[in-house]
């Protein structure tokens, strides 16, 4: 498959062949669906809660009589139907992790790479570091590559220069070949890969993980 490469001032590209996988069809998009929905769900903290009328502090003494007041009939001033009564069918703190086991992690990777690298949304840099290690120029230098959009730069790893530059950059995300995962692969507009990234990637798809 043939990806675009860049200098790393990016004011020079060619197309250049890499042995990356393969998919015909329908092949590994359910897999996709799956692993970025687990990513996603185990990101959640499951922290809310909510109180019963149980839990409630208060309503012990019944707030009037049964009959004789004209008033509607109330057992306690913690009914759900009162301000400050308790809640019906709340939320209660819970585990939403979802377990996705190796082969399909390995294959939805595959897949998001193949899908990105088909549409023309990834890109190949020789290095992200330059002589002036600064965001003004890191952001010029991934302009010529992605004019506008979310950007996640790909690096393995990133050199203290380059971390400096581009952290200060709104749409632009930094990660690590080795932590790069699906969700990474599907959630931004432009990838941008450096050379030595690319090759642990690779190597990734040949037999790693997601």
């Amino acid at each position: 498959m043939k990806l675009t490469v860049f200098t790393s001032d990016a004011s020079k590209s060619s197309e250049k062949e890499f042995k990356l996988p393969i998919f015909e069809g329908d092949r590994g998009l359910q897999a996709v669906k799956e692993v970025v929905v687990a990513h996603r769900a185990n990101a959640r903290l499951g922290t809310a809660s909510t109180k019963t009328r149980g839990e409630v502090r208060g309503g012990g003494k019944k707030p009037w009589a049964q009959k004789g007041t004209g008033r509607a009939r109330a057992g306690s001033n913690r009914s759900p139907l009162w301000s400050g009564g308790g809640v019906v069918f709340g939320p209660k703190p819970r585990d939403y992790s979802k377990k996705i086991n190796g082969k399909v992690k390995a294959l939805a990777f595959n897949r998001a790479l193949f899908d990105r690298v088909t549409s023309g949304d990834v890109s190949v840099i020789e290095t992200f570091s330059s002589q002036e290690a600064k965001t003004k120029a890191m952001d010029a230098v991934i302009g010529r590559i992605a004019p506008k959009g979310k950007v996640l730069i790909v690096d393995a790893p990133f050199t203290t220069e380059a971390q400096r530059a581009a952290r200060n950059l709104a749409r632009v995300t930094l990660q690590v070949a080795s932590k790069l995962n699906t969700l990474d692969l599907v959630q931004y507009a432009k990838i941008v890969v450096s050379s030595k990234a690319l090759e642990q990637i690779i190597a990734r798809t040949n037999g790693g993980q997601s």
